[in-house]
């Protein structure tokens, strides 16, 4: 083993050098010896290199990663921790719970809005300011605003799937819009799923995985962690998973130039 090899690495090889050899004690010596200088030789190499993905993690990730997005539908909703000041101008917790806000797509069982908090214009920073999802919530902020909520994406649907009995697409805008004021308005009606908003919006993928696509049908597969920064910019979502897949958004409110 050499000298510079990770002290990690060379524990593990250690190991497996243990569990290994005791396989090959009812062999003749011939056979042992034979064993060890293909362990020294190009299997050590391929055992090292073997070795190392998983120290990096990424034959780890590639294992898991089945059994973690196997397990997305059960997991609970997401709480929002709401901070704020008491009177005497001290920081506390007004709630730690599911978001006030939580709107269900009826028309597109699974699609599910969690409305965690919006502004509008420069904020006070008072810390007195209620909770401003009991209001209701909007599709986006104007310039200058700030929108924060998490989508759930429902799973991709199987081939010859239907919509719920007397769903058509005009009417799932409609449900949209009314109860995500106004988000309907910016679906194109000629290329269900493509939408515009003037905002620039921040994304990341929290749970599963997802596919965006822009114009002429450009399009990007993001994993768990991956990010977006969406300037503005004509576009859809399809969730390529037979799993739910859940992004955060942060939008904030421009004007086109």
């Amino acid at each position: 083993m050499a000298k510079n090899e990770p002290k990690q690495l060379r524990t593990s090889m250690s190991r497996l050098s243990w569990r290994w050899r005791p396989r090959i004690k009812n062999n003749s010596s011939g056979d042992a010896e034979r064993f060890s200088e293909r362990f020294e030789g190009g299997d050590r190499r391929h055992l090292l290199q073997a070795l190392s993905a998983l120290v990096g993690g990424g034959a780890l990730a590639a294992m898991s990663r089945p059994a973690a997005a196997k397990d997305l539908s059960e997991l609970p909703p997401p709480r929002r921790a709401l901070t704020g000041r008491d009177e005497a101008g001290k920081s506390v917790f007004k709630s730690f719970d599911v978001t006030s806000k939580v709107v269900e797509i009826d028309s597109n069982p699974g699609l599910t809005f969690y409305e965690l908090y919006m502004t509008e214009g420069v904020p006070r920073l008072t810390g007195l300011e209620p909770d401003p999802m009991l209001s209701g919530t909007k599709a986006f902020p104007g310039p200058g605003g700030t929108m924060f909520r998490l989508i759930s994406y429902p799973p991709r649907r199987p081939e010859g799937y239907k919509p719920p009995p007397g769903v058509t697409f005009e009417s799932a805008l409609q449900e949209m819009s009314e109860k995500v004021p106004g988000m309907g308005d910016h679906f194109e009606r000629g290329t269900p799923g493509m939408h515009t908003s003037d905002t620039i919006d921040y994304g990341i993928v929290v749970r599963g995985e997802m596919t965006l696509e822009l114009d002429d049908g450009a399009k990007v597969h993001l994993r768990q962690g991956d990010c977006v920064v969406q300037n503005g910019t004509r576009h859809r979502w399809r969730n390529p998973l037979p799993e739910p897949c859940l992004m955060a958004f942060i939008s904030v409110g421009g004007k086109r130039g």
